[in-house]
């Protein structure tokens, strides 16, 4: 444990409770943790999940103007539905980016965990491009990628970072049912 994950642990945490909060400032400090943890990433060897902060970022610049562009009267951000065809469209790209990534991971890096760390990566992208279009249902996805997440950071002994993955699951399920209710109610004109 270093201060500086601490410090990383801190910035992600409030980034995801303004996320599940929808509150535009999510963006500037979710950007902020994305540098933090593809340093701590790039130190620890866990190349995919550096690899990850990078799109990270650009999946926080889409979301960033997406969010700007897509609210009511009032200024919230609208909740959209995720449509089954678009939910199997982003599960089997998410399954056969963890392949690839994997594949990739475990020939040419010294990853020490190159499958589970792929997967997580593939998945969390998914889950990061359905947070910028606004759908509930990335906090589900969130939820299941945020526990495997806890297994694999005890594993490699990053206690900080497993102890905020395992906040994560409890504010992805805040985030879930904030969103929900946000999704029933009628948009203000």
């Amino acid at each position: 444990m270093s201060l500086f994950e601490i410090v990383a642990v801190i910035v992600s945490f409030v980034g995801i409770w303004l996320t599940a909060r929808r509150h535009m400032l999510c963006w500037p400090v979710c950007l902020a943790a994305c540098a933090l943890y593809f340093k701590l990433f790039r130190d620890e060897k866990l190349y995919a999940d550096m690899a990850l902060q990078l799109l990270f970022g650009l999946g926080i610049a889409y979301g960033w103007i997406a969010w700007r562009g897509d609210r009511d009267a009032s200024g919230e951000v609208i909740v959209r539905p995720l449509p089954p065809g678009e939910a199997l469209i982003g599960l089997t790209a998410g399954a056969i980016g963890a392949v690839a990534i994997g594949w990739f991971t475990s020939h040419y890096t010294d990853a020490a965990l190159p499958w589970v760390d792929s997967g997580l990566t593939s998945f969390s992208l998914v889950a990061q491009l359905w947070t910028a279009r606004r759908h509930k249902a990335n906090w589900l996805l969130w939820i299941v990628v945020d526990v495997i997440y806890v297994g694999m950071f005890v594993f490699k002994g990053l206690y900080p970072t497993a102890v905020l993955y395992a906040a994560m699951v409890g504010l992805a399920a805040m985030g879930y049912v904030d969103w929900h209710k946000a999704g029933r109610r009628p948009l203000t004109a």
